[in-house]
């Protein structure tokens, strides 16, 4: 196979999560990155330390997406409505990229992208006042919530022909109102 010229370690990353995107998690391997960066296998060391390395990377990408895309989504709301734009960009990613939620949920790598999540979550959060262990137990309750939903819906898991915007309105209402009470 000849050497494609240009490939980086951002490249690799970037063929990696499209893999993702195509296959799911299971799908990541080196041979297949390298199948699509044109390389043979063992080239793809120059850039990544071994399929672990590669996965943390492509988990800190895909994290990074979801940050980005909340993060967008909360700036200049706060409150109920900035609960409501998180969530909604939180399930619209998940939606769009349904094979990226094995990403948020592998074992922690990634740290510091998963910190830049938190910290957005947690600014949200300030607005009920919630600081120190009662708001990671809301952020915990907000993610599990969004991110049950969009998984289920991503896969169809949702067979009823009712509203699912609807549904998953009534969701964030029953978030907010926890959110409100102190939960």
């Amino acid at each position: 196979m000849p050497r494609r010229a240009g490939l980086t370690v951002d490249k690799v990353v970037e063929l990696g999560l499209s893999i993702v995107d195509q296959s799911g998690l299971d799908g990541l391997t080196l041979a297949r990155v390298a199948e699509a960066a044109g390389v043979a296998t063992p080239s793809l060391y120059k850039h990544v330390a071994g399929l672990p390395d590669l996965r943390e990377r492509v988990a800190g990408e895909g994290i990074a997406g979801l940050s980005d895309r909340v993060r967008q989504a909360v700036i200049g709301v706060s409150g109920d409505e900035a609960v409501r734009a998180l969530m909604g960009a939180y399930r619209a990613y998940l939606v769009e990229f349904p094979n990226r939620a094995g990403l948020l949920v592998a074992p922690p790598p990634a740290a510091g992208r998963r910190e830049d999540l938190l910290a957005v979550v947690l600014a949200v959060l300030r607005g009920y006042r919630l600081e120190g262990a009662e708001a990671i137990h809301a952020a915990r309750i907000l993610r599990s919530s969004v991110h049950g939903f969009a998984v289920l819906e991503a896969a169809g898991g949702f067979g009823y022909r009712e509203d699912l915007d609807e549904s998953f309105g009534r969701l964030v209402d029953v978030v907010v109102a926890g959110l409100r009470s102190g939960a």
